[in-house]
């Protein structure tokens, strides 16, 4: 089979996908842009395209199967696509994300850097001899997360292992089980009005974008951060920088964005509004998934499925049937 992988980010699964083959196809990798002569046509000829972006603009397909190399599926017009192409996502990205929410939830409590920078000059503040340095603990919060998917129940698990009191939002019923307790998507500002930390992360759909405005920001408690690791969209991005310029919530550690860098501005500040001036704010660019562990295991996904295919077996993760 002729197999593209359209576009910076989807070469990176490349070189693990390889030697994971049952057999021999015809790869290429194009560019973003579709610049270079013969990208084009190569894209139009595939009968798998690895990408993460296709709309009515972009060149018609033939492709049996399209496969994004990620979860989110918001880049993909699935009505452009021809009739009969299936398309499929990947998972494995869950423990990297909640490793990064820990991490930044962790910093805010465990003062290394800081520490370090004072004991280089002799100063003891955060020393056990006295009060001044005492520090809080995250296990003592309480955590909300917005959604119980693959990043949702990983962020749960590992929240609870701090001692955390964790709360779950999900558009469908979740089982109290281990959970301080457990909301529906309409009852979301009632768990807002009762938690420490607020985790976002929903995909962005038709019915998630925006669900996160004025009226939830404004049943959040006043000292309470907000951290998006779903999609930005899913935060009103308005309603979000008033909350914080207004200092109406405790903060926020931002990863995922409503401006990304394309080819006619490849470096853009990630906001509409002005974000980076905020000081209450802790911004990353997309980074919270992106690690070894994550290639390797969205490659393991993407080869699986082009092996099914070539053996005529069902797909995973479909998104939609073939």
């Amino acid at each position: 089979m002729k197999i593209v992988f359209h576009g910076e980010n989807a070469a990176a699964f490349h070189p693990d996908f390889v030697p994971l083959l049952a057999e021999p196809h015809d790869i290429s990798l194009i560019s973003d842009t579709l610049d270079a002569p013969g990208e084009a046509d190569l894209l139009s000829a595939a009968d798998v395209v690895i990408g993460g972006r296709y709309n009515r603009q972009s060149p018609p397909l033939r492709a049996k199967l399209y496969h994004l190399p990620s979860a989110g599926y918001d880049g993909v017009d699935f009505s452009a696509l021809p009739q009969g192409c299936a398309v499929c996502n990947c998972f494995g990205h869950e423990n990297a994300i909640a490793e990064y929410v820990m991490a930044a939830l962790l910093a805010r409590h465990v003062p290394l850097a800081e520490a370090d920078r004072q004991l280089r000059k002799g100063d003891w503040h955060h020393s056990a001899t006295g009060p001044g340095g005492l520090r809080t603990e995250l296990g003592s919060e309480s955590i909300g997360i917005i959604g119980h998917g693959h990043i949702g129940k990983t962020v749960a698990a590992r929240a609870r292992a701090f001692g955390m009191q964790v709360h779950v939002a999900n558009r469908s019923p979740v089982g109290t089980g281990p959970y301080a307790a457990t909301w529906s998507l309409n009852d979301l500002n009632h768990m807002l009005a009762r938690v420490d930390i607020v985790i976002n992360t929903l995909p962005l759909t038709d019915t998630t974008r925006g669900i996160i405005g004025t009226e939830a920001l404004a049943a959040m408690q006043p000292h309470a951060i907000l951290l998006n690791v779903g999609r930005g969209p899913v935060i009103d991005e308005d309603a979000l920088y008033t909350a914080l310029a207004e200092n109406r919530i405790g903060g926020a550690i931002l990863d995922t964005w409503y401006v990304y860098p394309g080819p006619d501005n490849p470096n853009p500040l990630p906001g509409r509004r002005p974000f980076e001036t905020l000081p209450n704010v802790t911004m990353t660019p997309h980074m919270s998934g992106w690690t070894h562990g994550t290639i390797t295991r969205r490659s393991a996904t993407l080869a699986d499925n082009v092996n099914r295919l070539t053996a005529g077996r069902p797909l995973v993760n479909c998104l939609r049937e073939g």
